[in-house]
């Protein structure tokens, strides 16, 4: 799904109040105390009333597999099951329904997860971006929680950490960060940016770090979660993926 992460080692981004019309950019650096830290957004996880019904959570799986040979990467089997089928069990908990967006392949999607599937309304596999502006468009809930089709571990508390995070900062955006770099598609978005984003892709840009960053954005601490992170890009990944899963089949013996 493009690039998965940008080596940038900010916790916060935009100052502490809810967003302006003028655009919001990075501070770089380690918060200081009392502000987005590590162990605040960890604490808050407990403390935030998580909104499953205002979630709709999608899977991004419209990319062109190039690395992959070519096949659907969210196909793919993984311990007997397709990666979109693990990704997908673990955001239905998360949110009020899931859908998956594909650009090809639909049928076979549908058939894996038993999802609504939607294809980019813009065209020419434009990047996860793209994914996420007809995601916003096919849902009718407040919040939009992103993750990508080939990474099959994701944890149960991304959509609770991200909303915890987005909450205490008033941001309308809150992304992943595994404590060395940003995770930029498994994100928490407002409904509301739809129309920005529409605006950012008409004009040609595709770069999900700099929409991000002309808006209120901040960052959620997920570096005890390292597994969420875990995406399958080559067979060799798959097959090392598979051996470690292994030995939780309870027919491996």
């Amino acid at each position: 799904m493009g690039a998965r992460a940008s080596r940038s080692p900010e916790r916060r981004w935009a100052g502490g109040g809810p967003s302006t019309a003028a655009p919001r950019r990075a501070v770089h650096g380690r918060p200081p105390a009392g502000r987005a830290g590590r162990s605040r957004s960890r604490a808050s996880d407990t403390v935030t009333t998580y909104p499953r019904r205002n979630i709709t959570a999608v899977v991004l799986a419209g990319g062109r597999a190039r690395r992959m040979g070519g096949e659907d990467k969210g196909l793919v089997e993984v311990a007997g099951r397709p990666m979109v089928a693990h990704t997908v069990d673990a955001l239905r908990p998360q949110s009020a329904e899931v859908i998956v967006n594909a650009n090809r392949s639909s049928a076979a999607y549908r058939a894996a997860t038993g999802c609504r599937v939607i294809a980019d309304t813009v065209g020419g596999f434009a990047g996860p971006l793209a994914g996420m502006a007809s995601a916003l468009e096919a849902s009718a809930t407040s919040l939009l929680l992103t993750a990508p089709c080939d990474s099959p571990l994701v944890a149960e508390a991304l959509g609770p950490r991200l909303h915890a995070a987005m909450i205490h900062h008033g941001a309308e955006i809150a992304v992943a960060h595994d404590g060395e770099r940003m995770q930029p598609v498994f994100a928490l978005l407002a409904r509301g940016l739809l129309s920005d984003l529409l605006t950012f892709l008409a004009a040609g840009e595709r770069k999900i770090d700099a929409w991000y960053a002309t808006r209120h954005a901040v960052t959620a601490d997920f570096s005890d979660l390292p597994d969420t992170f875990l995406n399958v890009n080559t067979p060799e990944e798959r097959d090392r993926l598979e051996q470690r899963l292994a030995p939780r089949d309870p027919q491996s013996g």
